[in-house]
């Protein structure tokens, strides 16, 4: 992040030059008071006044905050807890999405066999008697062809500006190779300590997985190096506990019960992207984005007891007509199916039944158009 200098912000449009002579200020912004009593005079009675209206302002504040504070109660949690936030980082598809989720219990990050699934930072909460574990889902870092990626690539480097541990993934059935390699450079310059973890253990053998842990070894400098399949849950509570004891003294971050502070129309969008990456082609997954445009509640139906339902109206957008075919498929075939594999998971969100009503827009090359990258919120 980079702030402005004092010379740009003496610049810009909040600077006081010309408005001198319109507030009544002299040279250097003294006040200038023609009826001003000669130099000297007067000025203990001001100094005494200025310090009496700056306790009286202090008090005020005091207040403020008690007042504030009235009827609010700490949440109560055990001596010793920590809490903090971890990266998890590595190429695309090695596993981040899958493992976050098994960290938390619960499913909040959308996961697909397709590299380049995971599009922002998602925080999935894990709960422990004497601690709390924020994970931090992050983009696969990759060498960036569009503007999108150059953007998710910064949405990796962001999240490990300020967090208490990073997780490194690397999949077990898969060689160490250049990014790896790459991204363990990058990691260099991050103070928190790293865990690498070997994904995916399950798809190889013994002997494969002690010569992975070898490799991952010699990559760089590790607090620990722990292997894991999220698929099978296997390790996980291990992970989770050497994470745990890298984390900071502090009270919960989040309340109990909470496992994402994603929004409701994030969550909505990635359950119909996930839905829209089945069986799709391999160029495809790249170019699909999905906006919730309304959720609206129906008026309630006479004589009726249950709750109305909800439309969600989501448009699905692709780069050109060609794919905005293959999303609809043959007689709107594979929409219907898009709808009837996602609307089960937002009716489990919202709690409620739900009409969701699909719309597949072109918007041509929208990875690479700032506009409309900025509103899918990249």
């Amino acid at each position: 992040m980079r702030f402005p200098s004092d010379d740009e912000l003496m610049a810009g449009p909040n600077a006081l030059d010309g408005a001198l002579e319109d507030e009544g200020l002299g040279e250097g912004g003294a006040l200038v008071d023609d009826d001003a009593a000669p130099e000297g005079e007067g000025l203990e009675d001001a100094d005494s006044a200025i310090a009496e209206s700056a306790e009286a302002e202090l008090a005020d504040l005091r207040r403020l905050r008690a007042d504030a504070g009235a009827g609010l109660v700490a949440p109560e949690y055990p001596e010793g807890f920590r809490a903090g936030f971890v990266s998890v980082v590595g190429r695309p598809n090695v596993g981040k999405s899958t493992l976050t989720n098994a960290l938390v219990g619960e499913k909040i990050a959308i996961t697909s066999g397709r590299p380049e699934t995971t599009r922002h930072n998602i925080r999935g909460i894990v709960h422990r008697p004497d601690s709390q574990i924020v994970v931090v889902d992050t983009p696969g870092y990759h060498r960036p062809r569009t503007l999108l990626g150059r953007r998710l690539n910064d949405m990796v480097r962001e999240a490990l500006a300020e967090v208490d541990a990073v997780v490194f993934c690397l999949p077990a059935d898969q060689r160490i190779g250049p990014g790896d390699r790459f991204i363990a450079r990058e990691l260099r310059d991050v103070r928190a300590p790293k865990v690498a973890v070997a994904t995916k253990t399950d798809l190889v053998g013994r002997e494969r997985l002690v010569r992975h842990l070898l490799e991952i070894d010699r990559l760089g400098e590790w607090a620990a190096i722990v292997p894991v399949s999220a698929l099978a849950g296997e390790q996980v509570g291990e992970l989770a506990d050497v994470l745990a004891d890298l984390m900071p003294p502090s009270p919960p971050l989040y309340p109990a019960g909470d496992v994402t502070d994603e929004s409701r129309d994030t969550l909505i969008a990635e359950y119909v992207r996930e839905a829209a990456l089945e069986g799709v082609r391999d160029e495809l997954p790249h170019s699909l984005a999905v906006q919730v445009e309304e959720i609206a509640e129906r008026e309630p139906r006479p004589g009726r007891t249950e709750p109305p339902l909800l439309d969600v109206r989501v448009n699905i957008f692709v780069e050109r007509d060609s794919q905005k075919a293959i999303v609809i498929g043959r007689r709107g075939t594979r929409l219907k199916e898009i709808g009837t594999r996602s609307r089960a998971q937002i009716e489990r969100l919202l709690g409620r039944r739900v009409f969701l009503d699909l719309h597949v827009r072109t918007a041509k090359d929208w990875q690479s158009d700032p506009k409309m990258l900025g509103r899918l919120g990249f």
